[in-house]
C-alpha cells in the first residue's frame, strides 16, 4: 500500500463531490492537476468564471500530487536540444515562459495565502563526475543563451551545504524554489472555488462529443456542455481521447520520505536548497520542514511496490551520504508521468474550441503553469504565443512499443552514467 507523504500532511481536502446533474458551463476542463488548475486560474483573472472542472479522483491525484515538489525553469527537453531544435531566440523566449511560471507560482502563493511550505532557497545542479570545464559551459549557456542567473559553487562552498564527498562542485539556480505541491493544489482549487467555478471529483469523464460551442462531456452520473474544453491530463489519461491517449506514455517514478532527522539533517544538508544531480540517471532530493529528507530518481514502465522501491531507493541514498543507510523510511509512493516522445508540452486545438493541455513528464511545475497561462490566454483574449509549440503535437507514443523503448533508452542512459563515473577513476 501505499505511504504519500503528501497526502498524510496537506491537511483537509477539497469538499467537492460528484457532478450528479447534467449542466452547462462557458469552458469545461477535464483534470484538476497543475495544468487544469492553471488553466482555470489563468482564465478568472482574466475575467472568466464560468468554468466547470471534472476531476476523474480528487485535486492533485497524479503527478501533481506526487512529484519532488522542484519550481525551477524548463523542459523535460534538454536546453541544448530545445535551442538546436528552434534556434536560440524562440528557445529563450519559450524557456523564459518557464522562468516567468516560477515567479507566477511565487506570487499566487503570497497573493492567495496558499500555504504549501514554499521555499524560494534555491535548486543546486551538483556534479556527479567532476567536469568542472563542462560545468562552467553549462552555466555560461544557460546564462548567455537563455537568460538564466545561474551561481558557480566550488567544491568547497557546496560541501560546506550538501556535506557529501560525492560531489565536486555545482550550479546554484537561486530564483528557483520547493514546494508541498498538493497543498499548493488544493490552495488554488479553493481559490478557484470561492471564485465561482466549479469543481467536480470523482467525475471521471467517459466521452466528449459535439463541436465548437456545442460540446458534450459525458461522467458516470452526469455531463457537461461547453463552448470550449481543455483536456488537461497527463500519466492518468486513458481512452478518453484517441490521439491524446496514443501520444502520451505512463512513465513510473519513485519517492521516498525519511524519518525526521532533527538536528542530524544539518550533519547532511546544511543548507536549504533542492538538490539533483548532472547523471542522465539523476538523483533528487530536498529538505522537509520537519527535517525529514524526500528522496526520489529512476524510472519505469512498472510498478515494483513500495518494498521494491524503498530497497532501490535506500541504495541510491546511501550512495551519496553513506551515513544514512540505516535510516528509517516512513513514506514510499510512486506515480505516473505523461510523457510525449518528443519530450515537450502538448498545447493545441484538436479541434476548434477543443484544447490539449498535456504532455509534462519528468519536469512539470511550472510548465504546467506556464502551459496554463498559455491556453488561458488564447480562449480568453485570442493569444497566438501557443503556436511556438506548433512542432510539438501529438506524436504516436505506440503504446507497449513506447514504453518498451523509454525502458531501454532509461538502461541506455544509466549505462552511459556508469561509464563516465568510471571514466572518472582512471
Amino acid at each position: 500500500m501505499e505511504r504519500i507523504y503528501y497526502r498524510a500532511t496537506a491537511g483537509e481536502s477539497v469538499p467537492a463531490g460528484p457532478l450528479k446533474a447534467d449542466i452547462h458551463a462557458e469552458i469545461a476542463i477535464i483534470g484538476a492537476g497543475f495544468a487544469g488548475l492553471a488553466t482555470a486560474l489563468g482564465l478568472v483573472e482574466r475575467g472568466r468564471h464560468d468554468i466547470a472542472i471534472l476531476e476523474a479522483q480528487q485535486v492533485g491525484h497524479g503527478a501533481s500530487g506526487r512529484n519532488g515538489g522542484f519550481v525551477f525553469g524548463g523542459y523535460s527537453l534538454g536546453e541544448t536540444q530545445l535551442v538546436r531544435q528552434q534556434g536560440p531566440a524562440r528557445a529563450r523566449e519559450m524557456y523564459r515562459l518557464t522562468l516567468d511560471a516560477v515567479q507566477l507560482i511565487k506570487h499566487r502563493c503570497r497573493h492567495y495565502r496558499i500555504n504549501c511550505d514554499l521555499n524560494s532557497a534555491g535548486i543546486v545542479l551538483a556534479d556527479w563526475f567532476g567536469d568542472r570545464r563542462r560545468m562552467r559551459q553549462k552555466q555560461d549557456f544557460m546564462n548567455r543563451v537563455l537568460g538564466c542567473r545561474w551561481e558557480w559553487l566550488n567544491q568547497p562552498e557546496l560541501r560546506g551545504r550538501i556535506r557529501s564527498a560525492r560531489y565536486h562542485g555545482g550550479l546554484l539556480e537561486p530564483d528557483a524554489a520547493h514546494f508541498h505541491p498538493l497543498k499548493y493544489a488544493r490552495g488554488i482549487a479553493s481559490r478557484l472555488a470561492s471564485s465561482g467555478v466549479r469543481l467536480f471529483q470523482d467525475s471521471p469523464a467517459l466521452n466528449i462529443t459535439g463541436r465548437q460551442g456545442a460540446f458534450r462531456i459525458t461522467t458516470p452520473n452526469g455531463s457537461v456542455s461547453a463552448e470550449q474544453v481543455v483536456i488537461a491530463g497527463g500519466g492518468y489519461l486513458h481512452g478518453l481521447e484517441a490521439r491524446t491517449s496514443r501520444a502520451i506514455l505512463p512513465i513510473a517514478t519513485y519517492v521516498m520520505v525519511t524519518e525526521p532527522l532533527g538536528s542530524r539533517l544539518t550533519e547532511f544538508l546544511n543548507c536549504e536548497h533542492a538538490v539533483y544531480d548532472t547523471r542522465f540517471a539523476f538523483d533528487y532530493y530536498r529538505p522537509l520542514p520537519d527535517t525529514r529528507v524526500l528522496w526520489g530518481g529512476r524510472i519505469s514502465v512498472r510498478d515494483p511496490g513500495p518494498a521494491v522501491i524503498e530497497k532501490w531507493l535506500r541504495r541510491d541514498l546511501a550512495r551519496v551520504f553513506p551515513e544514512l543507510a540505516g535510516v528509517a523510511v516512513d513514506h514510499v509512493w510512486s506515480g505516473l508521468m505523461g510523457y510525449p516522445l518528443h519530450k515537450m508540452p502538448i498545447v493545441h486545438p484538436l479541434q476548434p474550441g477543443l484544447w490539449t493541455c498535456i504532455g509534462f513528464g519528468g519536469h512539470g511545475v511550472a510548465p504546467t503553469t506556464a502551459i496554463g497561462e498559455l491556453t488561458a490566454a488564447a480562449i480568453a483574449d485570442g493569444d497566438q504565443r501557443y503556436r511556438w509549440f506548433d512542432d510539438y503535437r501529438l506524436p504516436p507514443a505506440w503504446s507497449g512499443l513506447g514504453r518498451a523503448g523509454a525502458q531501454i533508452s532509461y538502461w541506455g542512459l544509466q549505462t552511459l552514467d556508469w561509464f563516465r563515473d568510471r571514466r572518472r577513476f582512471q
